[in-house]
This record gives structure tokens, C-alpha cells and sequence, in this order.
């Protein structure tokens, strides 16, 4: 049974397709991963999935639910973790998760139950009354995706979750997240740059490049069909070795940036 159904989903934005009538089914407690280089049209896709863009054209179903006129319904079936921080940095480990719970309607007694459940599940329970901006990189993460399933989705949107942090924590966080696939059923669909990150957890993977999906199935399927031995090699065949002219432009800001920190010195 398929928990989230794309047909012929299309964004525009004047005359950029940003999201070129993409089709794809994640199944209900699947791990898949969405990949593509930046700027394929990842986001976009996501934005529209979690309510955050309405669609040119075309469908989608999450739950059973259109984002586009049903977004409530839709907003109770996902929890989401942005590749940019979402914390309150002024508030404990606990308050983020209990200002989340007020939000969504929890009845007090189930939130303070789940609150304790999921911070230990990500080992930050005994944190709980620490502020949030002398957390660590990885701890904050840990939070954002207790935070993240602290309605009890039926989908957990992951976008870039590792990005920045060390192996160990990746691997730690890896393991909480098939943990929670394992024993709730949660479906996660994720972004990743890491693409081995794909290949030891995702169960699926779809890639995205200018706008379409250019290919969808598990690893070794497209590592078959590229004749390659590793998922890296396999993206690489798909979409190319060009450095896209907006990661151009990151690496032209980050060249400034040192220039103008060397002319400090």
C-alpha cells in the first residue's frame, strides 16, 4: 500500500519548470531516498509533498490526503526536519518539545508521555532542562527529530538530516531511525548528499535532475544499470560530473569569504 502518490506533479515559476511532470509511490513503512544535485528540484518537490508550495498541475496524495485542499489533515500525517536548524535556542531540550506538542493539539497527559519517550529514545532525557544553544550540532538533530515525531506521523520528512556531522553521529542517528522504521512503521523519506548514506539505508531510491525523475529503484538496481560498483559512481553516470552553476556560486562566495578574511590578518 502506497502512503504518498505523485502523478504528473509540476511546479513552475514564470517561465522556470523547477518540477517537470514528476511521477513516483513510496510504500507505507518504506525508507526512500529522494537524490538529486542541487537545484534538480528536490526541495521544490518536498515543499509541495509537505503544504509549503501549491503545485502548478498534477497530483499528489499523502495519507490519502491532497496537500492543496486538505493541508491540515495532510500536516498531521508528516513530521518534518529541515536541513536548516528549526530550534528555539533560548528554550530547554524540553520546552521546544512541549511548545511542538501545544501546537498539534496534544492532549497534555499523552504529550508529556510522549515527550519523555522520544527524548530518551534519542538519549536527551536527562538534557531536558538544558537550553538548546549549548547543545552540540548532533544533540540538536537528536531534538528535531524527536520534535519531528512527536505527533506520531505516519511519514518523517528528513531533508540533508546528517549534513555536518561527524561519522559517529550520523551512524547513532541512522540507528534511531531504523529503530523507529522497525518498530512504529514510520515511513522516512529523505535528501541526502551523503550517497552512502543512501546506499546502507534506503530501501528505494529515486534520483531528480532538472526537474524529472530519471531513474527510480533500489541501489543495486541502479548500480547494475550505470555498470557501476557504487552509488556514487551510479549518481555520477545519471547526472553527470558538471559542478552545477549553483554550487559554482557557493564555492565563488566561500573563495571571498577567505579572501576577505585573509586581508584581516
Amino acid at each position: 500500500m502506497d502512503i504518498i502518490e505523485v502523478k504528473n506533479l509540476t511546479k513552475k515559476f514564470g517561465d522556470l519548470m523547477a518540477v517537470d511532470s514528476v511521477s513516483f509511490n513510496v510504500a507505507k513503512g518504506e525508507i526512500f531516498a529522494f537524490l538529486g544535485p542541487n537545484g534538480a528540484g528536490k526541495s521544490t518537490t518536498i515543499k509541495m509533498l509537505t503544504t509549503l508550495l501549491k503545485p502548478s498541475s498534477g497530483k499528489i496524495l499523502l495519507d490519502g490526503f491532497n496537500p492543496s485542499t486538505n493541508p491540515d489533515q495532510v500536516r498531521h500525517s508528516f513530521g518534518i526536519v529541515f536541513q536548516d536548524p528549526s530550534l528555539d535556542d533560548e528554550l530547554t531540550a524540553f520546552e521546544n518539545m512541549e511548545f511542538h506538542g501545544v501546537l498539534y493539539g496534544l492532549a497534555k497527559k499523552v504529550r508529556r508521555e510522549r515527550i519523555e519517550q522520544l527524548l530518551s529514545f534519542v538519549e536527551l532525557w536527562d538534557r531536558r532542562k538544558h537550553l538548546v544553544k549549548n547543545f552540540s550540532g548532533g544533540m540538536k538533530r537528536r531534538l528535531e527529530i524527536a520534535r519531528g515525531l512527536l505527533h506520531q506521523p505516519k511519514v518523517l520528512f528528513l531533508d540533508e538530516p546528517t549534513l555536518g556531522l561527524d561519522p559517529q553521529t550520523r551512524n547513532h542517528m541512522w540507528a534511531y531511525l531504523q529503530d523507529l522504521n522497525k518498530k512504529e512503521g514510520t515511513t522516512i523519506f529523505f535528501t541526502t548528499h551523503y550517497m552512502e548514506e543512501a546506499d546502507r539505508n534506503a530501501q528505494r531510491i529515486a534520483i531528480i535532475d532538472y526537474g524529472k525523475i530519471i531513474v527510480s529503484g533500489t541501489s543495486q538496481e541502479l548500480k547494475s544499470q550505470t555498470n557501476t560498483t557504487s552509488l556514487e559512481e551510479a549518481f555520477l553516470a545519471l547526472t553527470g560530473k558538471v559542478i552545477r552553476e549553483e554550487e559554482v556560486g557557493a564555492i565563488d562566495r566561500l573563495r571571498q569569504r577567505r579572501r576577505l578574511w585573509s586581508g584581516r590578518r
